[in-house]
């Protein structure tokens, strides 16, 4: 027998014993069980005495610099952390738009402390996921990690937030993946008739789109994005949030890392609304229509009488999957055309004005009914035809939704960053829910008859044959 033939029936015989071992293994462990007699009765264990934690409330600190801190104690195993910034499209000079678009797809590039490769490997070790979404107004990054890992986590952060390189070679490879995003937004028929009521509705800041323009992709340097980090990634127009993290851990991240980037950054300017129309003729079988006013900045009183309006003509099906047909829009357009539709109300706010109106999905031959139908139920608000049980429904609906937001930590994280940087201070739910309270039928009547009465704004997309214009309505 040769020596090959030998070990290798040597190993299998080991390999053999191994598993007879393992076999009377599982035999002694189950004898070893049955020592204590088994007439005396099983004790099933007292249940641990776990202590009540008592609520948390939101804490809000604002440094020196004008840094903002803020953080909900949750206790829970999984945390959240953000960093918001004024820096949305908005603040986009006219020389450089596009470029925030480029900058919420360079968040896993390589920074001055780390390598894109370390940043992918490392947070995926953790099981951490880092996640850069952008608005007109703000771009945030945020995190989600376990608990116990914090101080790993948060370099990764601060690296990707204060320290970006922009390197040449990995810029030039974000032009494909922009041009995704865009083939993506113009496919979406309610991202594109959204994007141009801003563009129509606005003269300047909130007009800037959330993509880049045709004529910017693949001209946008890194330069050019290194420029709008320095003019805008600064302490007073940031703010560290955290949702299940200590306060004094999140505080003591600010004053270290981000709190050395002092300075106002560039004003952004005040927006000025114009209205105007704007009109996509292509060959779609249904036509997407925005009509809308000029609606009322965010944290106003005005600002709660639109929201309640739109939940009073119908913000959509209250029931998952379920039809908008209780909303008085469907209501009213029903009685005007047989052809399948959809409407519902559309309300945005932002820090100095906001967009109200009404959005409509119709077949081309009956869209001007289906537009019709729907601004005659504004017109019938705006003569007072609301009864205490249709606000009383609003009221609840519009409650309901704002609770539902905040029951996710991604929701909760986002409303108490754009509460913290829009004002320093954090408003609780309680608070909220007084607010729309104290809204009256006048407050809500007041802001239909805004509506009928303003300058209106138009955006329509399809087979526009049979789609008013703005001035027809």
């Amino acid at each position: 027998m040769s020596a090959f033939a030998c070990w290798l029936k040597k190993e299998g015989n080991a390999v053999m014993r191994g598993i007879q071992t393992l076999n009377q293994l599982s035999k002694r462990c189950y004898a070893a069980t049955r020592i204590a007699p088994l007439s005396e009765p099983l004790v099933s264990p007292k249940p641990s005495s776990s202590v009540a934690r008592p609520a948390q409330d939101v804490q809000v600190s604002k440094l020196p610099s004008g840094l903002i801190v803020a953080s909900l104690e949750t206790c829970s195993p999984v945390s959240k952390i953000g960093v918001f910034v004024k820096a949305g499209s908005r603040y986009e000079p006219v020389g450089n738009l596009g470029v925030t678009h480029l900058l919420r797809l360079a968040s896993n590039l390589t920074t001055k402390g780390a390598s894109a490769f370390k940043i992918s490997r490392g947070l995926e070790a953790l099981g951490s996921t880092l996640s850069v979404t952008s608005t007109r107004e703000h771009m945030v990054y945020s995190l989600d990690f376990l608990r116990d890992d914090f101080d790993s986590v948060i370099e990764y952060l601060i690296d990707v937030t204060t320290a970006p390189e922009f390197r040449p070679w990995e810029v030039s490879e974000l032009t494909s993946r922009v041009k995704i995003d865009k083939a993506l937004a113009e496919q979406c028929a309610q991202t594109s008739v959204l994007e141009k009521l801003h563009q129509a509705a606005y003269k300047n800041a909130l007009s800037n789109s959330l993509y880049c323009p045709d004529y910017r992709v693949g001209k946008i340097t890194g330069d050019h994005m290194q420029e709008f980090v320095a003019n805008n990634y600064k302490s007073a127009r940031m703010a560290l949030v955290g949702v299940g993290v200590s306060h004094s851990a999140l505080k003591q991240v600010a004053e270290q890392y981000l709190d050395v980037h002092k300075g106002l950054g560039m004003p952004g300017d005040k927006a000025v609304y114009r209205g105007g129309e704007l009109r996509v003729q292509n060959g779609d079988s249904l036509t997407h229509t925005l009509v809308a006013c000029e609606g009322a900045a965010s944290g106003t009183a005005e600002a709660n009488a639109f929201s309640l309006l739109q939940q009073l003509l119908g913000a959509g099906p209250q029931v998952k999957r379920g039809s908008n047909v209780t909303s008085k829009l469907s209501q009213g357009i029903a009685k005007a055309t047989t052809q399948p539709f959809d409407a519902t109300a559309f309300n945005v706010s932002y820090s100095d004005s906001g967009l109200f109106g009404l959005y409509t999905i119709a077949q081309a031959d009956s869209t001007r009914e289906v537009i019709k139908a729907a601004m005659a139920q504004v017109n019938a608000v705006a003569g007072g035809a609301i009864s205490g049980e249709d606000l009383a429904r609003a009221k609840g609906q519009l409650k309901t939704e704002y609770l539902m937001v905040l029951e996710s930590s991604d929701g909760l994280l986002e409303e108490i960053g754009i509460q913290a940087l829009t004002s320093g201070a954090y408003s609780s739910p309680d608070a909220a829910a007084k607010d729309i309270d104290s809204v009256t039928s006048s407050d809500v009547i007041n802001a239909a008859k805004k509506f009928v009465q303003s300058k209106k704004t138009m955006a329509s997309r399809g087979h526009l044959v049979n789609t008013p214009f703005v001035d027809e309505l």
